[in-house]
């Protein structure tokens, strides 16, 4: 089977939890759904293409900044004791927040198109990507460092795992995660993957999102699970 593979660096990243607001919180990888709309907009993809994706790898450490944040009311006036900016008649709240960042970022994804005839569509744009990618918020550059099509393909052995890697619940029992407790010891999440619109009144629609519940964990073994040539196991949802 063959899927995209990118290495990737980053100097600095926020993958910001959504429920986070005072404090932009960052999960520790970047989920699902950010890889994915990484791979859509370099590929100028205007609707979804189903994809899967695995992501591993690790940070060195964090710190936070500050950032300005905006505010705002649906249909609130501008009020000039209370708003500082006013954008056509509607008020605007100016402000400070922080974020935390995730210092000296390592990633390896590997990318999957569900279908096959856009493989090679998918390497060029990110092989050769037509501005310089960011991962995470618009700032948060990314270094490839190598874009290669790779086989992988599943080992019936124990194979240890380097990097800190996104396991989906669906699949833990299966590469023996259970039996060695790390479904118990890692952190879940339910991460974002891909999403519809749904019409909530007229004129009115909101996203939907697919969730995928991950486990975070590092230092572990598995014994059954798809592992691409440099022995990077691949966990593909």
């Amino acid at each position: 089977m063959k899927v995209i593979r990118v290495k990737l660096h980053q100097e600095t990243a926020n993958y910001r939890v959504p429920a986070s607001h005072g404090f932009r919180e960052s999960y520790p990888l970047p989920p699902y759904s950010t890889v994915i709309g990484m791979v859509h907009y370099l590929c100028d993809f205007y609707e979804y293409h189903p994809m899967q994706v695995s992501i591993q790898g690790s940070y060195v450490s964090t710190t936070s900044d500050f950032f300005t944040r905006y505010e705002f009311k649906n249909g609130m006036k501008f009020d000039p004791e209370r708003h500082q900016l006013n954008a056509e008649g509607f008020g605007i709240s100016r402000g400070i927040g922080h974020v935390q960042l995730l210092y000296d970022v390592n990633l390896i994804l590997h990318i999957k198109p569900n279908d096959e005839s856009e493989l090679d569509t998918i390497y060029h744009a990110l092989k050769y990507p037509r501005e310089f990618p960011n991962l995470g918020r618009r700032e948060d550059l990314a270094n490839f460092e190598d874009v290669k099509i790779v086989d992988i393909e599943e080992k019936d052995e124990d194979v240890p795992v380097n990097h800190s890697a996104y396991i989906p619940v669906q699949m833990s029992e299966d590469v023996g995660l259970e039996d060695d407790g790390v479904g118990n010891k890692g952190t879940h999440y339910y991460l974002n993957k891909n999403y519809k619109l749904v019409t909530i009144r007229k004129g009115q629609t909101q996203r939907r999102w697919n969730k995928v519940e991950a486990i975070y964990a590092s230092g572990f073994v598995v014994y059954k699970a798809y592992v691409d040539e440099d022995g990077n196991v691949v966990f593909l949802v």
